[in-house]
């Protein structure tokens, strides 16, 4: 369009600024970068300010920060006119736009102002849309330039980039605002002039002394995002040292530890290669902070694990960032950092989720808010979100807006299906419902809001305010920046990931139980390595609950695998995803390891990459190798290569590969179809390859979790219900997959459960006793009130109970409708009765006694009973809901689960059972896979796109689903190929169970 130069200016933000600075590098355009400010007063004017210099763009940046954090609501900020100074805006231009309807003498006042704050570095905004007044709104301003001498400069305003995204502009005002259309009125943009226009509409609307200003404004700016130069913190370097000679100490201490009997020369030679990188690189710092997090982290007992590249870091491992032992693995640093990639490397920590909290105010505390915040994560429109939105500002009812969005299931891609506004009695024809098609495709992928990312911290040296603007994040004690983690990439911030992981929190707790029982402590290095009983549980599939192999897709590879030590769980973890099932390498690896078909190398060379894996490439780092050896790439190519894998199908950006790979090897003698066949299985890990390294430090938490799942679970049990939500698992499906494996639990009951669940019988047998936390409403200071009062002395009734906990008539209500008065007031009808008539007491009648006579209530049929456990605790004790159905499921041959193991293969067979999971995973080409529950066990249910496709209605809405089909048994894998579905939900009666869906 013939621009030389775009200012972008976000309201109180720069959060588009990088997005933006890439792609003008890329168009050779000249970026202004800035922002834009309400200004309120008694005549009140939008200010633009826009930064000349490195130095303006921080004091920009830090004004910003005032705004965002001296808010009380995110998102907002309130900016009075008193509160801008042009000192604290140096090395900034202003643009001051007043508003339209002011009068003669508020336009000069804002003027005025603009001479007391920002002479010689001022302008007033001209923004001409086309509007009836637009002739006298610009004599109104030349009155102002002529008795200030502040010059005019056109402005557009601009909104849009073109003039169709009107609608689409007027959608998301409604959506700020909260209203439809209809009531939006003058808050609506009157006309769609608000766009990028040519250089020839410019020219027809400004006088020409007014353009002529915008490249005198552009001039002034000379500021690019490549001046920012981030620096490390350096507290983490004790006095007397540097960074470089610290890093070496800590590490030979820590390879000291990890090799007590003497480190072996190759690790050593390996220390001292990446110790050069690094110093080569100088990233001692950020090394050292990540060593400083962790180490803080264990003097409080948080369990916390390195992963992703950092295992393969031998460093890493002596400092106690990963506890991967790098000589279980295939060390490639350079997959980790390289001197052409020339960026920090980037390491990702988990904490346990429950107290990785501390770990952020550690941080905060440490290096303060000013130096340390959250990085930010732009969240866009996606399918349901863009549905509610559009379907709501265009004035749809909100029921018809709610089923349509609820109506749209993960695999239904990102169009709005035509078939789903059919089933609402909506018409195609109708003008409003073409709208909603047509703007729904236009919103999707368009930023909504910013919000935190899960860890992500930057930490600086000087002031990150200064780099970029830090905001209050919705949560209390948050605060983060307005870059996405993918902006911070771009211009060289570092960030550390101090990510939750759940399972972290289960393990410690199960430890910490399994302590208590032993009677000392018992720590993740305490557990034996490479127990064979663990394995063939592991090989069984017994994995319900488990870290990483408890999916159905996981579960239906272990008896085919059979993995039998560490490394086959490492190959495990890293097989079943969408990189190497896409890739086509998951038939030819268990084919192999099966003996079926012999393992071969495409060359000698090539064996020193692939022997770890059958001569199937599996890992990124495989890949990365095969392009060094085969094809002639350099490290740091071979890095390049494996972000362009990770970012091609979002950003293309592999085919320049093409030419240089298939080149490359058919040049060093190996087979053009084979060179192809490496290209394809590139493209394959573009799907999410995973890198060896990530699948090691996983399978550490795979067999840890399998261990004690095999040799302690009740601890297993206890401490999962302790850590939810969490996992693939809902409570009860945990409750029953224990029970099947002879553990016993007990009810919820105030005079015997704490608020967490507990072991009982420790001596023996444990039994897993449920907390008060499962009880669906109960508020857990109340839930502590009951604990800390039986612990002065046990209650003699439920009315004892309400008037020393102090607890609520609906507390009460709660509690027996859970069943957990039991103890005190016999069977839950009792319990329901009695609760109802107590209510707190004045201080004054507290201990007063309360004479009235019993009334003795008939106990509830199994059948409520159940009904009322699912409804309080989402699970029952008694026996299986399709237990008291069996008979009425029986009429019908329905068959139960176990009965089905029996069955031959190919055998057409009826079934029934609670759906408790639905997944259809992107690999799957359209088949959803169907986890159905009876009293005897699960059975796993294939239904296939025609069937998905012909019956939606009962495999997406069904809780108790018939299916009759082929039954499949091939060895320890066993599945039911639906060939049609019957809803049974109404067999259910009252019965709410859920189920959890998954992509």
């Amino acid at each position: 369009m013939g621009y030389t130069a775009l200012a972008l200016t976000d309201e109180c933000s720069v959060a588009g600024v990088v997005r933006a600075h890439v792609a003008a590098q890329e168009n050779g355009i000249k970026l202004l970068v800035g922002s834009q400010f309400e200004v309120f007063c008694h005549f009140p004017f939008s200010l633009t300010v826009l930064a000349c210099n490195l130095n303006g763009y921080g004091n920009l940046c830090e004004f910003i920060t005032k705004l965002r954090r001296s808010s009380d609501e995110k998102g907002a900020y309130q900016l009075e006119v008193d509160d801008i100074t042009g000192a604290e805006l140096q090395d900034c231009v202003v643009i001051a736009s007043p508003k339209r309807m002011s009068e003669p003498a508020q336009v000069e006042q804002c003027a005025r102002w603009l001479l007391d704050q920002f002479l010689g570095r001022c302008w007033l905004g001209v923004e001409l849309l086309s509007l009836l007044d637009d002739e006298m709104w610009l004599y109104r301003l030349r009155q102002a330039s002529d008795l200030t001498a502040i010059p005019l400069v056109a402005c557009g305003d601009v909104h849009f980039h073109v003039r169709s995204r009107k609608a689409l502009q007027d959608v998301l005002t409604a959506t700020r605002l909260n209203r439809p259309l209809t009531e939006c009125g003058l808050d609506l943009q009157p006309n769609a002039e608000r766009h990028l226009r040519t250089r020839l509409r410019l020219a027809q609307t400004y006088p020409a002394d007014l353009l002529a200003e915008t490249l005198h404004v552009a001039a002034r700016c000379t500021f690019s995002l490549d001046e920012l130069k981030y620096q490390y913190p350096d507290e983490v370097v004790p006095a007397g040292e540097t960074a470089a000679s610290y890093l070496r100490r800590i590490t030979y201490e820590g390879a000291g530890r990890r090799w007590p009997d003497g480190m072996p020369a190759k690790v050593q030679l390996q220390i001292e290669h990446e110790l050069e990188l690094i110093s080569d690189l100088k990233y001692e710092h950020y090394f050292l902070t990540v060593a400083d997090i962790v180490q803080f982290a264990r003097s409080q007992h948080i369990l916390c694990q390195g992963r992703g590249s950092a295992a393969n870091s031998v460093v890493c491992y002596c400092i106690g960032v990963t506890e991967v032992d790098p000589a279980r693995m295939s060390v490639l640093f350079e997959r980790f950092i390289s001197k052409e990639r020339n960026e920090p490397p980037d390491i990702d920590i988990d904490f346990e989720h429950e107290r990785r909290e501390e770990i952020l105010q550690y941080l905060y505390r440490k290096y303060g808010r000013e130096r340390a915040a959250l990085t930010g994560v732009v969240i866009s429109y996606r399918p349901k979100s863009t549905i509610r939105d559009v379907g709501k500002a265009l004035g749809f009812e909100p029921d018809i807006v709610d089923q349509l969005a609820k109506s749209h299931k993960w695999f239904d891609g990102r169009e709005l299906q035509q078939a789903r506004l059919l089933e609402l009695g909506l018409s195609l024809d109708n003008l409003k419902v073409q709208q909603l098609m047509v703007l729904t495709d236009q919103l999707l992928g368009f930023p909504r809001h910013l919000s935190q990312h899960p860890g992500g911290f930057v930490i600086t040296k000087g002031l990150l305010s200064r780099m970029v603007p830090i905001e209050n994040a919705s949560m209390a004690d948050r605060t983060v920046v307005q870059w996405d983690k993918d902006d911070l990439d771009a211009v060289g911030l570092l960030k550390v990931d101090c990510l939750a992981l759940g399972m972290l929190t289960a393990i410690r707790k199960a430890l910490d139980l399994i302590g208590k029982r032993k009677g000392h402590v018992f720590e993740m290095q305490d557990i034996p390595s490479e127990d064979q009983t663990t394995y063939d549980m592991i090989c069984k599939a017994e994995t319900v609950g488990v870290f990483q192999i408890e999916s159905r897709a996981q579960m239906s590879m272990l008896p085919r695998l059979k993995p039998r030590c560490f490394y086959d769980l490492v190959v495990e973890v890293a097989l079943v995803r969408p990189g190497p099932i896409t890739g086509g390498m998951v038939h030819p690896y268990l084919q192999r390891r099966q003996g079926l078909e012999p393992v071969v190398y495409p060359s000698e060379a090539l064996k020193v990459a692939l022997e770890r894996t059958l001569g199937v490439p599996i890992f990124q780092e495989q890949v990365m190798q095969i392009s060094m050896l085969a094809a002639g790439f350099t490290a740091g190519e071979a890095d390049g290569l494996r972000r362009a894998m990770a970012a091609w199908k979002r950003k293309g950006g592999l085919e320049p590969y093409y030419e240089k790979i298939v080149n490359g090897m058919t040049d060093r003698g190996y087979e053009k179809a084979f060179a192809v066949q490496i290209f394809e299985q590139i493209k394959g890990f573009g799907e999410y390859g995973f890198p060896e390294s990530h699948a090691a430090s996983f399978a550490l938490l795979v067999y840890a979790s399998c261990w004690i799942k095999c040799h302690h679970p009740a601890e297993f049990l206890t401490a999962m219900l302790n850590s939810q939500p969490l996992g693939f698992y809902s409570p009860s499906q945990l409750v029953q997959d224990a029970k099947r494996h002879g553990v016993e639990v007990r009810a919820a009951d105030v005079m015997h459960s704490d608020v967490d669940c507990t072991l009982e019988d420790m001596d023996h047998k444990p039994a897993v006793r449920l907390g008060l936390r499962l009880l669906h409403g109960l508020r857990s200071d109340a839930a502590a009130a009951i604990v800390a009062t039986r612990q002065e002395r046990v209650f003699d009734s439920a009315e004892d109970l309400a008037r020393r906990a102090g607890l609520e008539q609906h507390e009460m209500q709660l509690l027996a409708g859970a069943d957990a008065l039991m103890s005190l007031s016999g069977h839950r009808r009792q319990q329901v009765w009695e609760a109802s008539a107590l209510r707190s007491t004045p201080e004054l009648l507290r201990d007063a006694p309360v004479d009235e006579d019993f009334l003795e209530l008939p106990e509830a049929p199994e059948g409520e009973e159940i009904v009322f456990d699912y409804a309080a605790t989402g699970l029952t004790l008694r026996r299986h809901p399709l237990a008291l159905l069996r008979p009425l499921l029986a009429k019908q041959r329905l068959r139960t689960a176990a009965e089905l193991q029996d069955c031959r293969n190919g055998q057409l067979v009826r079934y029934c059972g609670l759906v408790t999971l639905r997944q259809q995973p992107d690999t799957a080409n359209g088949v959803i896979f169907v986890s159905l529950e009876d009293e005897t066990g699960v059975v796993q249910v294939i239904c296939w796109r025609s069937i998905k496709e012909a019956q939606r209605k009962e495999l997406l809405n069904s809780k108790l689903l018939a299916v009759y089909g082929t039954w499949q048994s091939e060895g320890e894998l066993r599945s039911l190929v639906a060939g049609h579905l019957l809803d049974l939900t109404y067999l259910l009666g009252r019965l709410n169970t859920q189920s959890r869906d998954f992509h």
